[in-house]
């Protein structure tokens, strides 16, 4: 095919959709990963070509699965030209000493562990394949930078993201990949809907926060995935304006 070609994980909701949809109306070629096939489905319908969809059952923590995801659409579209590393969970905010060991597990094991092997797949197929080269972009967070209150595993994951993210830019970028993140706050997606209720504030109060369209976010990804290999947007913030960062601490 000579569309460019787009693996988005947590393609079926949320930002992952609708970054998937953006990109296939610039004329990516889209591979959506996930967990959930039914979500995947639901995004390819509304896709604008749907044909240029592919929707790919996928567990981004576990390595065979990241393998038979990227061998998957080599099989269909033969190359891979952007990976955005999108697939991420919380959990419900708790104190250090109340957090369960396997609620921090599972947020590492997805945010960060599964980040890495896509990204490590990615690169390898990026390396390999003629013209040579590709793009990664990493969701990050606010929280890569300042944590909310009572989120340790999440803040703890973000900011590994933002290392991955900084070493893949620096060993690869003379290798004709580039790395780059984007900081994401308040997009009103499902997970997000506590925001409009009220979340908890460093000072202890709750209050509702503002949120932004997730459309606004999968512009700023198209835009990061437009750019020529030789230029790159290593970091991103996109916010709701009025939503507590600069300061939150």
């Amino acid at each position: 095919m000579s569309a460019r070609v787009a693996v988005v994980t947590g393609g079926g909701s949320g930002i992952g959709r609708a970054a998937a949809l953006a990109l296939a109306a610039d004329g990516f070629a889209v591979a959506l990963a996930g967990r959930r096939r039914e979500a995947l489905e639901e995004t390819v319908a509304v896709a604008p070509d749907p044909a240029a969809m592919l929707a790919v059952a996928a567990d981004v923590r576990d390595p065979a699965s990241v393998a038979a995801l990227f061998d998957t659409v080599l099989a269909r579209f033969g190359r891979v030209d952007l990976l955005f590393n999108n697939a991420g969970v919380g959990v419900t905010p708790s104190r250090l000493e109340d957090l369960a060991v396997e609620d921090w597990l599972r947020v590492i094991d997805t945010n960060v562990t599964g980040a890495f092997l896509c990204a490590r797949r990615a690169v390898a197929v990026m390396l390999a394949q003629t013209p040579r080269g590709g793009r990664i972009i990493n969701n990050g967070s606010l929280s890569a930078h300042v944590p909310r209150p009572r989120a340790a595993a999440y803040t703890a994951s973000k900011h590994a993201i933002t290392g991955l993210t900084r070493s893949i830019s620096l060993d690869y970028r003379d290798e004709g990949i580039a790395c780059g993140q984007i900081d994401i706050g308040n997009a009103a997606t499902v997970i997000a809907g506590q925001m409009a209720v009220g979340v908890q504030q460093a000072n202890g109060e709750v209050r509702p926060e503002p949120t932004i369209d997730p459309a606004e976010v999968a512009r700023a990804v198209s835009y990061m995935a437009s750019l020529p290999l030789d230029a790159n947007v290593l970091f991103m913030t996109v916010m709701a304006n009025g939503m507590p960062y600069v300061g939150r601490g």
